[in-house]
């Protein structure tokens, strides 16, 4: 008799995380399709013009629902994890968060992971298995670094006829100058491409560290 009732409880909690699953599983779907919407709406309003009244009520309002499915979603996935903890029949469900701002593909990427707990916190049991992961993701920037590039060379005295051998002067972009190419660029583009007075970009430069006179 305990075997039976022990037999439809685990089949009660089955059903009861397949539901919750697939609960979630429609959360996510109406998420998904809310962050669709908003993002068309935004495309929108920047071909068609910024000051469209009608297009910033849209957006606004499009913003709210989103907030509400997500939140919704969220509350919806939490409760499927704790259904599916519950059974060992049906697969745990991770929810595909929509993303407002999608960072390009071709930045590297650095991988961090956080150690998961070796027991429950609520009552010490050892038995844990994975459901999923949440992923979160932050961008991040390398400040400039400055460098001085010293070449040398050495010099060597023939003991048969004296002469010094040296191996000749490295190639430089102006004559006798002490600016590398990659630097030389770097202020053109600035100066020309961003349009940024060369007085602005000795400043900047002297706060990094590699103060520039004017002059130069």
């Amino acid at each position: 008799m305990g075997s039976v009732r022990a037999a439809l409880a685990a089949e009660n909690a089955a059903l009861k995380a397949e539901l919750a699953v697939a609960r979630a599983k429609t959360s996510e779907d109406m998420a998904l399709i809310a962050a669709q919407k908003l993002r068309i709406a935004k495309l929108e309003r920047q071909i068609y013009g910024q000051r469209s009244e009608r297009l910033v009520r849209l957006i606004d309002q499009l913003s709210l629902t989103f907030e509400e499915l997500e939140t919704g979603a969220t509350e919806d996935e939490l409760a499927a994890e704790r259904a599916v903890a519950k059974t060992t029949t049906v697969a745990g469900f991770t929810r595909k968060r929509p993303e407002r701002d999608t960072f390009p593909e071709h930045l590297p990427r650095e991988r961090v992971v956080i150690e998961g707990p070796a027991a429950c916190a609520c009552c010490g049991g050892l038995r844990l298995r994975k459901l999923g992961e949440d992923v979160t993701q932050t961008l991040e920037t390398i400040p400039r670094q400055w460098k001085v590039i010293e070449t040398v060379r050495e010099k060597f005295s023939c003991r048969d006829c004296e002469k010094i051998t040296q191996a000749p002067a490295p190639f430089h972009v102006v004559a006798r100058g002490w600016a590398g190419p990659s630097l030389l660029a770097m202020i053109a583009f600035e100066k020309f491409g961003q349009h940024q007075p060369l007085n602005r970009q000795a400043e900047r430069y002297a706060l990094e560290g590699a103060p520039i006179a004017l002059s130069t």
